[in-house]
């Protein structure tokens, strides 16, 4: 007995000494994680400097303020995270600093959508009109990194490094054989034969109509790349099409043999260069061997002033203007609710639409959407605050990576789209998905679930534990109907359509920004400064100054709000690397149920 309670002491006090530890490194965590946050110090820039582009973390259109997005909880680091206006606000400041003399692109791979990377490429094909060099240089390029740093005077590759360069591919999970194992039944009930969200569930590969549309995407996506890179490498289409084809790029000595590269040379011989372009000054006649680099996460901190004075003249965008363009940015898989970092809640949303509607000295908003789709129900609310604002001042949409189905419901009713030529959109289809976990329930686990109701259909769409009958998938089948044409509706309206214009390019079918313009989705290709200047035209001001929205979150309350969330979120995505994306497809598989206006699945381009 002394034995016994001997281990159960001793079990006792390592338990508590565990969860004292465990306090105190969370505690320890938290204060480093809101030190990091709140100390954004003015940097100071020297002379002869090259700004240095890395982009090894994902880029969003806006940065956070949630610390855990910029915490590494394998290395107990802060990471460092620059979103998409970050980036351009950067590069447009460096254009016209003195002090920077060019850029290191010094990319591998970059984590996000095909349009924000075009952006990015577009934001450095402006810095190069400054005339200031941009050499690029990897030891391993991915297609992606390969496509920005076209636009490089020169494009390096290290001497025994690697390079991506066969062409484009987008994969789907299935589940319906891994459902079926644990008896789980998804049914399922559509508008739109191209409406394929739902086939990851019902099907063991793409039907001919996905395969088709999805063909058609990343065809023109990739044609546009091709485009881009002909004419910043000289080398044409076909040639560029052989090399793919051919898997040409085997070895380096591959891609400097077909001009892809202009040097095989190791990293300290590139920044050798760097440093003599910059013209960074030798000590005792040495030879010049490193530039002055400053990262690009660094320098967003930088004040820039003399840049702003030399062209506040010509600059629209000025600190002190009265008039202001308010950009909302709606991120995410629609819901109801408020909105969190992988969620585009509708309240969160309109409560910054009605902001800027009311606000006097907002003469135009630009809604900026990166979307799926998701809520049939929270997209309409989005909508319609959409249509409220119209009546007080313009609204212009620009598309980021991709607005489709809800992402495009709410965007219909602008006065004007911008999309990328490889925005992702479309997408115009309805579906509604409800499981039915009575097989897994009763056939693996052994349990039951009974009940006693009011009425006949008193646990429709609530009662997840046995199969809807006839009535009830008729009943849902006209929900799902009305719904789709309503949606149809809305967007012949927005556009100037007829409903039946609309039906024949929706049925549930995606494409690309290129395509959305030569069937009317789209009016035109560009950015969201395109957006801003095209938002500024329809005020009719002449300068103005930018109001983000909604209202970025204090560190503090975003910690006590996603803590579990981002933790997860996090930790889980470092480990996965890229096949976390695979792990909440599954994930949202089992949880998703109701009315959908979203995507089909999640286009996943490598």
């Amino acid at each position: 007995m002394k034995q016994f309670f001997k281990f159960m002491f001793a079990s006792m006090l390592g338990m508590t000494l565990t969860i004292i530890l465990g306090f105190l490194l969370i505690v320890g965590i938290i204060g480093s994680i809101v030190a990091s946050a709140g100390d954004n110090p003015i940097t100071y820039v020297s002379d002869n400097s090259v700004l240095h582009i890395e982009l090894k973390e994902e880029i969003k259109d806006r940065s956070s303020n949630n610390p855990f997005d910029n915490f590494d909880f394998n290395s107990f680091q802060t990471k460092e995270i620059l979103g998409m206006t970050d980036i351009k606000e950067s590069l447009e400041k460096a254009k016209t600093d003195d002090k920077i003399k060019g850029i290191f692109l010094n990319v591998t791979s970059v984590k996000t959508g095909m349009a924000n990377l075009e952006e990015i490429r577009r934001a450095l094909l402006d810095f190069k009109e400054s005339e200031k060099f941009i050499i690029a240089y990897s030891e391993v390029y991915s297609q992606g990194a390969y496509y920005l740093s076209t636009v490089a005077d020169k494009v390096y590759l290290n001497p025994v490094g690697e390079m991506s360069f066969q062409g484009l591919t987008s994969q789907i999970m299935f589940f319906k054989e891994a459902l079926e194992k644990l008896d789980i039944e998804m049914q399922v009930i559509r508008h739109g034969k191209f409406k394929s969200a739902v086939e990851p569930y019902l099907l063991n590969e793409m039907s001919p109509s996905n395969r088709k549309q999805i063909s058609t995407l990343i065809n023109s996506i990739w044609n546009d790349m091709l485009s881009n890179i002909s004419t910043a490498r000289s080398i044409s289409i076909a040639e560029l099409n052989r090399i793919a084809d051919d898997i040409a790029i085997r070895l380096p000595k591959d891609a400097l043999t077909n001009k892809l590269i202009d040097g095989l040379k190791y990293e300290d011989e590139v920044l050798a260069e760097l440093a003599n372009l910059a013209g960074t000054e030798a000590k005792n006649d040495e030879p010049l061997t490193k530039p002055k680099l400053i990262k690009l996460s660094k320098y967003k901190n930088a004040e820039g002033k003399e840049a702003k004075e030399e062209n506040e003249d010509d600059d629209a965008i000025k600190p002190n203007a009265k008039d202001k363009i308010a950009i909302i940015y709606a991120e995410g898989e629609i819901r109801s609710g408020k909105s969190n970092r992988d969620i585009l809640g509708s309240e969160t949303t309109v409560e910054a639409i009605e902001k800027a509607t009311k606000d006097k000295n907002v003469k135009a908003i630009v809604l900026r959407i990166n979307s799926p789709g998701g809520s049939a129900l929270a997209s309409d609310v989005m909508w319609r605050a959409i249509e409220l604002a119209k009546r007080e001042k313009p609204v212009v949409v620009s598309m980021g990576n991709l607005a489709a189905s809800g992402g495009y419901y709410i965007a219909c009713g602008a006065n004007k789209i911008f999309a990328q030529p490889t925005t992702i959109t479309g997408s115009i289809g309805v579906f509604g998905v409800v499981p039915n976990f009575k097989g897994l329930f009763n056939n693996k686990l052994g349990i039951y679930v009974d009940g006693v109701s009011t009425n006949k259909h008193s646990d429709m769409m609530i009662n997840q534990w046995r199969p809807l009958d006839d009535e009830e998938t008729s009943a849902i089948t006209e929900m799902v109907e009305a719904i789709y044409d309503d949606f149809i509706s809305k967007v012949a309206e927005g556009r100037g359509m007829t409903k039946a214009e609309v039906d024949s390019i929706g049925q549930g079918r995606v494409w690309s920004g290129v395509n959305a313009i030569e069937i009317g989705l789209v009016d035109e290709l560009g950015g969201l400064n395109d957006a801003i200047k095209s938002a500024a035209e329809l005020a009719n001001i002449d300068s103005y100054k930018i109001k983000e929205l909604p209202r970025k979150k204090d560190p503090i309350e975003q910690i006590m709000e996603d803590f579990s969330l981002e933790a997860k979120a996090m930790i889980l995505g470092d480990e996965l690397s890229r096949t976390y994306n695979y792990f909440k497809v599954f994930e949202e598989t089992t949880k998703r149920s109701g009315i959908m206006t979203r995507i089909p699945y999640d286009i996943i381009i490598h």
